[in-house]
């Protein structure tokens, strides 16, 4: 039997508007998952994050470790990669981080997990000596990143173009040291920094420095504070002053350096506004804060 022409093009209307419907929810579906990430802005990483999310001791990817030993690279002194596990949503920003004078990778190491799990590729490293001076850590972080970017078996898993360092105490200075050298690095956090240098003008990179009030090894009067001050006015850079802390709070698991870490990080490695609620307005004084100061909102 033959169909009226008008029967005709109401079915085929309404198969279009079921084709239409169904690619939305498959759509939703696709931004709803753990991994997805929105379309103007392939960096994104992750759900929708919540005050939640980034205090947790993990984030939403699963994640896996590979050691490095100092005897297969050449700048610095090995240590341990932490990465997402799953190869789903392409590649990660990364982060170099060094330890202090005289310390191991096992004092920051707790920052690779709990970064990764993010959605980032974290190097906690060893030095070549554990009395190298923060100039020198700078360069074996960006030696860090170089191996990890180039050689490492996880290579293929990191934006060569999204890479930040981090550092405590003379790390932390190292990490100064390494955005000065290198201006297209994304992001630096020095975490209760020292360093002889107090202005940095030269560095081009965002830079977020945690102090602690009861630092008398690093006191903020004399680095952190002096490190924040003599960064270009014009920078994205914040100072957070921890409250009730002294210069190896940093060593341990610590849920206010991880929130804004992971905040600063996700904004300006990945350019995830998402974030930037958690770090403008500034963050006021608490039981965990003494102090912060910023540029608020950030430019960059």
């Amino acid at each position: 039997m033959q169909q009226h022409p008008h029967t005709s093009r109401r079915r085929t209307g309404r198969l279009a508007g079921l084709t239409a419907a169904l690619a939305a929810v498959v759509g939703l579906s696709t931004l709803t998952g753990p991994g997805a990430h929105a379309a103007d802005n392939p960096y994104e990483r992750g759900p929708a994050p919540t005050e939640s999310s980034i205090e947790a001791l993990r984030g939403p990817y699963a994640v896996s470790q590979t050691s490095v030993s100092r005897l297969a690279v050449t700048g610095f002194g090995g240590g341990t990669i932490y990465y997402p596990t799953t190869t789903a949503d392409g590649t990660f920003g990364a982060i170099a981080v060094s330890p202090g004078y005289t310390a191991l990778e096992s004092s920051i190491s707790w920052l690779g997990p709990r970064l990764a799990s993010q959605g980032f590729v974290v190097f906690t490293i060893d030095t070549n000596t554990t009395l190298d001076q923060p100039d020198s850590r700078g360069d074996q972080l960006l030696a860090a990143l170089d191996y990890l970017t180039q050689r490492s078996s996880v290579r293929n898993r990191v934006d060569s173009g999204r890479l930040g360092v981090m550092g405590h105490s003379m790390g932390g200075g190292g990490s100064l040291e390494a955005a000065k050298d290198r201006p297209s690095l994304q992001a630096a956090i020095p975490l209760t920094p020292w360093n002889l240098d107090k202005t940095w003008p030269e560095v081009r990179t965002p830079t977020l420095i945690f102090g602690a009030d009861g630092d008398t090894i690093a006191p903020v009067s004399s680095h952190a504070e002096p490190f924040y001050g003599n960064l270009p006015s014009s920078l994205d850079r914040a100072y957070l002053e921890l409250n009730n802390a002294t210069h190896f709070t940093p060593n341990s698991s610590n849920t206010t350096i991880a929130k804004y870490s992971i905040s600063w990080l996700k904004r300006f490695i990945d350019n995830d506004t998402r974030y930037e609620q958690f770090l403008c307005p500034l963050p006021r004084p608490s039981l965990t804060i003494e102090e912060s100061r910023g540029n608020c909102p950030h430019t960059s």
